[in-house]
C-alpha cells in the first residue's frame, strides 16, 4: 500500500526568518556602480577643499612653498580679512552683482523661454538649440568677445555710438573706456554673464511648460485671464520648483564668476575686485604670494553659498513635506 501519510511541513517561522534574512541581505551592486564617481569626486573636489580649510588656518607663502612647515596662525587671517574694508568692499560687490545678474537672468530667461513654447515643435527645436550655443561658449571666449565689444579702441560698442547724434547719447565715445570704474566694468560683465546665462534658464522653463497640462491654460483662457494673471496662478506654482533651482544655481554660479572678470578687468582695478578675484590677488597675485589669506577668502565664499544652497535644501523640504 502507498504511504499515504502527511508529509511533514516547516514551521512558518523558519521560512520567515529565513525570508527576512533574505531581505535585511545588503545590496552591493548600486553602492559598487557609484563608488568610481564617489572618488573622483573625493579626489579632485573634497581633497582640495580640505587643503583649503587647513590653510586657512596657517600663514603659507615662498618659504613654506620651498619646503618649510607652515606657521599656524589660528583665526589670524580670517580677523585680518573680516577687519578689512577692501574685503567688505568686495563682498559688497559680489552680493550687488549677483542680486542684478540673477534677476536679470531669470527674468530674460523665462521670456524667451516661455516664447519658445509659443512656437511650433521644429521651430522650437531649433530656436532654442541656436541660444544653447551662447551657454555652450566657454567663459574665456565670452570675455574675450565681450571685451573686444566694448574694448577702448576699435570696439564695436563704442564705434556704433559714437555714430549716434550727441544730442542723444553725449560725445566722445571714440575711445571711452568701458573697464576704468568699477560701475562700467559690472556694467559689461553683468551683459557677458546674462548672455551666457539666459539660454540655460529658457530651456529650463521651456521643458517645465511641456509638463503643464494645456486644460490649464484653456480654461484661463475661457475665464478671461490675460497673460500676466494667467502666469502667476498658473505657470509659477506649476513651475516653482524649477524656479527655485534656477535662482539657487544662478546665485552659486554669479557669486563665484572670476574668469571673465579676470580678463576683462584684470588685476591693476583692484576698485572692481570681487570675492574671486581678491582672493586669487591674495594668493597668486604677487611675488610674495599669501595662500593662507586666499584660502581664507575662499572659505567665506564657500560658507556663504553653502548657506545659500541649505536654505534652498529647507524650503524644498518644506514644500514636500506640505504636499
Amino acid at each position: 500500500m502507498l504511504d499515504t501519510a502527511p508529509a511533514v511541513r516547516k514551521p512558518p517561522g523558519r521560512r520567515t526568518s529565513g525570508r527576512v534574512r533574505l531581505r535585511r541581505r545588503p545590496r552591493l551592486g548600486p553602492y559598487l556602480l557609484i563608488a568610481p564617481t564617489v572618488a573622483v569626486i573625493a579626489v579632485l573636489m573634497f581633497w582640495p577643499m580640505i587643503q583649503i580649510g587647513i590653510m586657512s588656518f596657517q600663514k603659507v607663502g615662498n618659504r613654506q612653498l620651498r619646503g618649510e612647515p607652515a606657521e599656524q596662525v589660528g583665526t589670524g587671517n580670517f580677523e585680518k580679512i573680516l577687519n578689512d574694508p577692501f574685503f567688505w568692499q568686495t563682498l559688497k560687490h559680489t552680493v550687488l552683482f549677483a542680486a542684478v545678474a540673477v534677476t536679470l537672468t531669470l527674468v530674460i530667461g523665462t521670456l524667451v523661454g516661455l516664447l519658445l513654447n509659443k512656437l511650433g515643435k521644429r521651430m522650437s527645436a531649433f530656436v532654442a538649440g541656436g541660444v544653447m550655443i551662447a551657454w555652450a561658449t566657454p567663459p574665456v571666449t565670452a570675455a574675450i568677445i565681450f571685451s573686444w565689444l566694448f574694448g577702448s579702441t576699435g570696439g564695436l560698442v563704442n564705434w556704433t555710438l559714437d555714430l549716434l547724434p550727441d544730442a542723444l547719447v553725449g560725445g566722445g565715445w571714440s575711445d571711452h573706456n568701458w573697464f576704468a570704474t568699477p560701475l562700467s566694468t559690472y556694467t559689461v560683465l553683468t551683459v557677458c554673464v546674462v548672455w551666457q546665462a539666459c539660454p540655460f534658464i529658457a530651456v529650463s522653463v521651456l521643458a517645465g511648460l511641456k509638463s503643464v497640462p494645456g486644460e490649464l491654460y484653456e480654461a484661463a483662457r475661457v475665464d478671461g485671464s490675460g497673460a500676466w494673471r494667467t502666469f502667476w496662478s498658473i505657470t509659477y506654482p506649476m513651475l516653482k520648483p524649477i524656479f527655485l533651482v534656477l535662482v539657487v544655481m544662478s546665485i552659486i554660479w554669479d557669486f563665484k564668476v572670476f574668469t571673465q572678470l579676470f580678463i576683462m578687468s584684470g588685476m591693476a582695478n583692484r576698485d572692481a575686485f570681487n570675492l574671486s578675484l581678491y582672493a586669487y590677488s591674495e594668493a597668486f597675485g604677487s611675488l610674495n604670494p599669501k595662500l593662507g589669506m586666499g584660502s581664507a577668502i575662499a572659505l567665506v565664499l564657500t560658507v556663504i553659498l553653502l548657506v545659500v544652497t541649505a536654505l534652498y535644501v529647507r524650503v524644498m523640504v518644506r514644500q514636500g513635506e506640505t504636499k
